[in-house]
């Protein structure tokens, strides 16, 4: 898939629309920036995962994979499910496999 050329003869809607999804995109990817967030991410995609399973995972102590997730959840990216004490994290839609896919095929596919 190739980026479409940006027109010089925009509307000013058409402006305001491009400016609104640059920004969506810049939080989308600032809340993935971090290697912790993306590494929560990567253990999400095979399915939910409690905070507890993922500080084995990410050997990481709580109080850091919680700031983590908070992050995420904040940014629509995670959504939480509580059960009893334990609370479970699953990811929020497609959106985060689909750009993991991506960055797996330009970071980690030639390996």
């Amino acid at each position: 898939m190739s980026l479409p050329a940006i027109k010089d003869d925009l509307t000013d809607f058409e402006m305001d629309r491009m400016l609104e999804r640059a920004t969506s995109a810049a939080n989308f990817l600032k809340a993935i920036s971090h290697e912790g967030r993306l590494m929560i991410l990567c253990h999400l995609v095979d399915g939910e995962k409690s905070v507890t399973e993922l500080e084995e995972l990410l050997s990481a102590r709580q109080a850091a994979v919680s700031q983590q997730l908070s992050r995420l959840r904040l940014e629509g990216l995670v959504v939480p499910r509580r059960d009893g004490k334990t609370i479970y994290y699953s990811l929020a839609d497609d959106r985060p496999r689909r750009i993991l896919e991506r960055v797996y095929e330009v970071f980690c596919d030639s390996e």
